[in-house]
């Protein structure tokens, strides 16, 4: 019996802010209201060209979506017009089936009334909250906006609006914390009742204000403040077992859930199923109609972006996805989940080097205490979860091209 045809995930990136933050790496920023209509026009003209840009790509494009999700930035920043404009461009190219799921992501004190009402009514069913701390002090000297109050009230309101399923993202690291004030977040976090959290540990890296300033040894933003590595660490470990404990299934490495709450479309992103991403900075991932996959990468410069926007293969890089790639993608997206990689399930699409190729990075994983084997199942272990980007990095690289220069599209488990 063939597989059936493969749903669609699609990412929509808005990369406004109210405020931009000092920890922020992504690309978003302050920018007025001229500014943000004239990015809505381009991204539906973006959206209603996809056809034409994913022949041009060599991709197969699935006409079903099951999940949507509206990141940034702060896409509550929107009107309910402008959303309505993108909803109705999205539903030119897909059909969004009946139990789709439909995220806005919302900074707390930042969703409209307006839009808040219109949303269920454009299907949205779900919000991820960027709290990232529940103690003010932490909150603003970072540059949110927002108070614990105003975001206890925020949670009211969306279920008052009859939007359940929320999503908390809390971040382990910030300036000013510490073991007791994290547990204060940990507390009020379970406390709200929402299904699904999510924890960062904070990144250090010259894409954010905050990164760049401790790497250069300075003194802005609160650097002296920031708990060094160890100490965030304890607190990533010490929310794994809250949570746990309270009933909330840690699923991925940032991600917790109570039973069948999982984000369905970041469950895309992690088992390699195919998604789209409209916008500024936003990802794609498609099969081909050679066997294989591609991923596509827009620009992250916004001014690039909506001077060109319509002609989007100058401004997207495509990048074939080899059957090299995507069996190592298998193994390091595969591990980012609880459940692991099972090894059955890897020689089924890619056949018997997917398992043995590997056989020696995975034992050397072992030894050291970063990964562990359990009925035919490779897993990250509690201390392999802190040093993860370190164990995904030594399954690059691994195989030579000939090795697996006949695998399939079937056998890649991108669908067909």
């Amino acid at each position: 019996m063939p597989n059936p045809a493969p749903t669609l995930g699609i990412y929509v990136s808005i990369p406004f802010c109210r405020a931009k933050c000092s920890y922020c790496n992504f690309a978003s920023g302050v920018f007025g209201s001229e500014r943000m209509a004239a990015y809505v026009e381009m991204l539906t003209a973006d959206i209603r060209a996809i056809s034409e840009h994913a022949a041009t790509w060599g991709a197969k494009l699935p006409r079903i979506a099951d999940s949507l999700y509206f990141g940034g930035g702060t896409p509550s920043l929107l009107s309910p017009e402008q959303m309505r404009q993108i909803m109705h461009a999205l539903q030119e190219i897909v059909s969004f089936t009946s139990s789709a799921e439909i995220t806005l992501e919302c900074a707390p004190g930042q969703l409209s009334e307006d839009l808040l009402q219109a949303m269920p009514g454009m299907g949205f069913n779900r919000v991820s909250l960027g709290v990232q701390s529940f103690v003010d002090q932490e909150a603003a000297a970072v540059g949110r906006l927002h108070t614990r109050e105003i975001t206890l009230k925020e949670i009211q309101r969306l279920r008052a609006a009859g939007i359940a399923d929320i999503n908390v993202d809390l971040i382990a690291g910030l300036p000013h914390q510490t073991r007791e004030s994290w547990n204060v977040s940990l507390t009020e976090a379970i406390a709200t009742g929402v299904p699904h959290l999510s924890v960062y540990m904070l990144d250090v890296d010259e894409d954010s204000r905050l990164g760049r300033e401790m790497i250069a040894g300075g003194t802005r933003y609160g650097v002296g403040m920031v708990p060094n590595e160890q100490t965030i660490a304890d607190m990533y470990t010490e929310a794994c077992e809250r949570f746990v404990a309270a009933g909330i299934a840690h699923y991925e490495i940032s991600n917790f859930a109570r039973a069948g709450q999982e984000s369905r479309h970041n469950l895309k992103y992690w088992t390699r199923q195919p998604y789209l991403g409209f916008g500024l900075d936003a990802h794609s991932f498609l099969p081909t109609t050679d066997g294989h996959a591609i991923r596509a990468g827009m620009t992250d410069d916004l001014a690039v972006y909506l001077d060109l926007s319509p002609r989007r293969n100058e401004l997207e890089t495509v990048t074939p996805v080899s059957a090299i790639d995507a069996m190592e993608e298998a193994w390091f997206l595969g591990l980012r989940l609880t459940d692991g990689v099972s090894l059955r399930s890897m020689q089924r699409q890619f056949g018997e080097a997917a398992t043995h190729m590997f056989q020696s990075t995975v034992l050397e994983c072992e030894e050291q205490g970063l990964l562990e084997r359990a009925n035919e199942t490779v897993r990250l272990t509690p201390r392999g979860r802190l040093f993860s980007n370190d164990v995904f990095a030594r399954f690059l690289g691994v195989l030579p091209e000939q090795e697996t220069a006949g695998i399939s599209l079937q056998q890649q488990g991108v669908g067909a």
